[in-house]
């Protein structure tokens, strides 16, 4: 069997930009952060949870207290609810039919890891109508670094089907830190995007294959079948 991880924004969900206003007014209205650099690529750790670590440390000198951060996920839920009222999550194309297809196949188990925030990730599922939630997953909760956050996915995947490990594990993700992630793991990488550069990027940072979105469910299955990256 094998393991087919998911990030959620941008993968399965077409949420990374009202994700990323959404929690940069969050961050100004909550603790009056300004200025910020918002490529998130350059942070130590692509997560919601590691990006508030490192503004706290150079903001205060210090991490964030938990109910500063409790604080601003209540808030950052609140601007995503209200977002959602102008306009509709949706699902990246393909992926409700493509994840029915994958978690009912016995060849293959799923999990999610995403850098979002635990209430934040399934409320955007959720909003996008992929509830998801009796699938084993990790958040930013779990740990700032995205290997972290993978391996605690890998580990609540191997718990729920009673094994130690997969025979592969393939990493489904959209951003240069997935294939980063993925790649210091020795997961496989497959990226989602239909943006030309980002695409090529992806290549570059390892990705076997990307895809604009799941509809063409075949292609996409062949490549899961082909991958022998164990875990």
């Amino acid at each position: 069997m094998k393991l087919v991880m998911f990030d959620i924004d941008g993968t399965l969900t077409q949420t990374s930009q009202a994700d990323e206003t959404c929690f940069v007014q969050a961050l100004r209205e909550v603790f009056g952060f300004t200025d910020l650099n918002t490529d998130w690529a350059s942070y130590p750790h692509c997560s919601d949870s590691g990006i508030l670590e490192v503004l706290f440390q150079i903001r205060f000198g210090r991490s964030p207290l938990p109910d500063e951060i409790s604080i601003f996920q209540i808030h950052f839920v609140s601007l995503l609810t209200a977002a959602t009222a102008i306009q509709p999550f949706n699902p990246i194309a393909g992926a409700r039919d493509f994840l029915c297809s994958l978690t009912s196949s016995s060849a293959f188990a799923v999990s999610l890891a995403s850098g979002a925030w635990e209430c934040s990730g399934r409320f955007k599922l959720a909003s996008a109508g992929l509830g998801l939630s009796q699938i084993p997953a990790a958040f930013s909760d779990d740990a700032h670094a995205r290997e972290a956050i993978m391996q605690a996915s890998l580990g609540r995947a191997a718990q729920s089907r009673l094994r130690d490990s997969f025979d592969a594990v393939m990493y489904v993700g959209d951003g240069v830190w997935d294939a980063r992630a993925a790649r210091n793991l020795g997961f496989g990488f497959i990226g989602i995007s239909h943006e030309p550069a980002r695409v090529e990027r992806l290549y570059v940072e390892g990705a076997h294959r990307v895809f604009a979105d799941y509809l063409d469910a075949d292609s996409f299955m062949a490549v899961l079948h082909e991958s022998n990256h164990v875990a």
